[in-house]
């Protein structure tokens, strides 16, 4: 009788290496949940949702990088993730929410949205691959998928801080949702935030500014939405005037 092979012993992965990937897992539930909610009707409900999910975007790469957890079933996850909650939730709540008095047109800008998103997403993941030069330069080319989602949703932001204001009209909605998808591959400049750095000095007045945001977004959240999405509109014309042939520029 021949022996049989000795067992390879279980190889196991402490939970705490784990939490990254969870938090993608949460922000896919949190993206489907915005969709679900869309079609409800519940609308502040969906964005609040799809604001969450890129919370935990930002927080699940960053995460794993910190805790040395990341692996390659978490950049897929991540990818996948961008895609649904940046690509695909908000043009389906905007769809359902705006866009539903004018079908076709309305349906075309959804798919070219999420076509864009789809197609910057896959820039990204070629150039982190590839290891381009440009990955630690200070400006993006386009304007980045989760800064597009948000600016997407600014009609929405407008109608809830708003309530009396009248909604756009299908056409201006779904004319400007293909320009915040046409930005997404464009070769626009875009400051990067990642490497932005902060003398010593002026950390304890950041931080008070951050609270000061914080605050805000908690006690008037859609007026501060609204001021956010126009002051990032600000620097990416700033960014454009000042920078319009920014050298090595990287996607994202």
């Amino acid at each position: 009788m021949t022996e049989k092979p000795p067992r390879r012993p279980r190889s196991e992965i402490p939970l705490i290496q784990l939490v990254p990937n969870m938090l993608t897992i949460a922000a896919i539930c949190a993206g489907l949940s915005a969709i679900r909610f869309g079609i409800q009707g519940d609308f502040p409900l969906a964005v609040k949702l799809i604001l969450a999910a890129c919370v935990l975007d930002g927080l699940d790469g960053r995460l794993a990088r910190a805790m040395a957890a990341d692996s390659a079933i978490g950049a897929e996850l991540d990818s996948l993730a961008d895609f649904l909650n940046f690509g695909v939730a908000p043009p389906l709540v905007i769809y359902l929410w705006g866009l539903q008095s004018h079908t076709s047109l309305g349906w075309i800008s959804v798919l070219i949205f999420a076509t864009c998103c789809v197609l910057r997403l896959a820039r990204f993941n070629v150039g982190t691959k590839s290891e381009t030069s440009g990955k630690d330069n200070a400006y993006f080319v386009g304007v980045p998928a989760p800064a597009s989602a948000m600016l997407a949703m600014l009609p929405m932001f407008l109608s809830f801080a708003f309530a009396g204001a009248p909604i756009l009209h299908p056409l201006a909605i779904s004319i400007y949702l293909v320009v915040i998808g046409l930005s997404m591959i464009s070769r626009i400049p875009t400051w990067s935030f990642k490497t932005t750095a902060i003398s010593r000095r002026n950390v304890k007045v950041f931080l008070v500014g951050v609270a000061f945001i914080g605050a805000t977004v908690l006690t008037f959240a859609w007026v501060t939405l609204v001021a956010l999405c126009i002051g990032y509109v600000a620097v990416v014309v700033w960014a454009l005037v000042t920078k319009p042939h920014a050298a090595n520029p990287k996607d994202n």
